[in-house]
C-alpha cells in the first residue's frame, strides 16, 4: 500500500511546538515502513489544489494526516481533511467533521454539555457571533483565558489565571489577549485539583483507553498557577519544563477515579465520532470530580509525548498503533 504522510509545512526557524510535527513524520514513517509500506512525505501549505494533485500524482492509497496547522493557524486544521473526502482519498484519525468540531474548544464544550459529559464553565468567545451566547450565571471565580483553537498551550503563561472575577469581568479581558491567542480567545472556569490525561486508540472490536498519565506539578509554591502553559511544554530551560513531570503509577485508592476518567474518555469518544486515536484531558477537582477540558483527535506522536508514553506503559509497540490507526480507516486493510 501506498501510504502519503501529510503534515505541517515547517522551516528551520520555527517554534518547537512547530517543528515537533517533524519528529511524528519520522516515527509514523518508520512504523510504516515496518508494516511493508511504501511511504513519501507531503507537506501541506494553503495550496491545497496543488496538494492533492501531487498526492494524485503519486497515486496515494491512504494518507496518514499529521497536519495540525496551515500556515501557523490551528483553525485551518479541518480543512486537509474535508479535500480528501472531496477527492475520495481515505484518510486516517477523525473525519473532517469530528476534527472541526473538537478543534473549536467553544463548540466543543457545548457540544460535550449537550452529551452529559461534565466540562468546566465558561465564557466567550471573543469576538462573539451572531446568535451565541457570552456569557452565563453571575457567581465570581478563577478563570483562564485560552484560545478557541490553537493547541499545543500556546498563549497559555502566568497572565492566564485571572482570580476572584465575575463572569462579566472574565468576558471583558477577552478582547485584550485575542491577538496573543490567534485572534480568538474565551475563559473557562479554572478547575485547582489534579491534571490528567488519557489516550485511546482503535481497537479490533471497540476503543482502547491507554493507562492513565497525571501531570505533577513539582516544586511549584503558593501563587504559581499549575496549569500546563507553553513554557511547561516546549521551553526546556525554563523552571516549568522541568518540574511539570508525567505521573503513570497509581495507589489502589485512585482506582475508582481512574475508572470514572475512562468511562468519559470513551463517551467523548463516541460522542465526537473518533476515529484511529486520540487523547482526552482532564482536571479533577477537590471533591474528586473529573472534568473533561480538551479533546484532541490527532494528539502528538512524538516518541517523547504522552501518548507514546502510554502505548509503552500498555506494552503496545509503536508500530502496532500505527497499523491500528491505518486499520480504523473504512475500507483500507493492512
Amino acid at each position: 500500500m501506498r501510504v502519503a504522510i501529510v503534515h505541517d509545512d515547517v522551516g528551520p526557524g520555527d517554534a518547537p511546538d512547530v517543528l515537533d510535527v517533524l519528529d511524528q513524520v519520522r516515527a509514523v514513517l518508520d512504523a510504516v515502513a515496518a508494516l511493508g509500506h511504501t511511504a513519501e512525505c507531503f507537506p501541506c501549505t494553503l495550496d491545497l489544489a496543488g496538494v492533492m494533485d501531487r498526492l494524485t500524482a503519486w497515486k496515494a492509497n491512504l494518507v496518514f494526516n499529521l497536519v495540525e496547522s496551515l500556515e501557523g493557524k490551528g483553525r485551518l486544521i479541518h480543512l486537509p481533511p474535508f479535500c480528501l473526502d472531496a477527492m475520495g482519498i481515505p484518510y486516517t484519525g477523525a473525519r473532517a467533521e469530528a476534527m472541526f468540531l473538537t478543534s473549536q474548544k467553544v463548540m466543543a464544550k457545548k457540544w460535550m454539555a449537550s452529551a452529559g459529559i461534565p466540562t468546566p464553565a465558561w465564557v466567550g468567545p471573543y469576538p462573539v457571533a451572531a446568535g451565541q451566547t457570552a456569557m452565563s450565571g453571575k457567581a465570581s471565580a478563577t478563570w483562564i483565558i485560552k484560545s478557541v483553537w490553537e493547541h499545543a498551550s500556546i498563549g497559555l503563561d502566568e497572565k492566564s489565571l485571572v482570580e476572584g472575577a465575575t463572569p462579566e469581568m472574565a468576558f471583558s479581558l477577552l478582547a485584550a489577549r485575542a491577538s496573543q491567542l490567534g485572534g480568538s480567545c474565551f475563559a473557562e472556569r479554572f478547575i485547582d485539583g489534579r491534571e490528567f490525561n488519557l489516550t485511546l486508540l482503535a481497537g479490533p472490536k471497540e476503543v482502547q483507553v491507554m493507562p492513565p498519565a497525571e501531570i505533577v506539578f513539582e516544586g511549584y509554591g503558593a501563587g504559581m498557577p499549575r496549569i500546563v502553559n507553553y513554557a511547561a511544554k516546549w521551553e526546556k530551560n525554563t523552571f516549568a519544563y522541568k518540574h511539570t513531570v508525567r505521573r503513570v503509577d497509581f495507589p489502589p485508592a485512585d482506582e475508582p477515579l481512574i475508572a470514572a476518567l475512562a468511562v468519559l474518555a470513551r463517551r467523548c469518544w463516541e460522542a465526537f465520532g473518533l476515529g484511529g486515536y486520540a487523547r482526552v484531558d482532564f482536571r479533577v477537582d477537590a471533591d474528586g470530580r473529573p472534568w473533561v477540558l480538551e479533546v484532541n483527535a490527532n494528539p502528538c506522536l512524538s516518541p517523547d509525548a504522552g501518548y507514546a508514553a502510554a502505548l509503552a506503559r500498555a506494552g503496545l509497540p509503536f508500530t502496532e498503533a500505527v497499523r491500528r490507526i491505518i486499520g480504523d480507516v473504512q475500507g483500507v486493510r493492512v
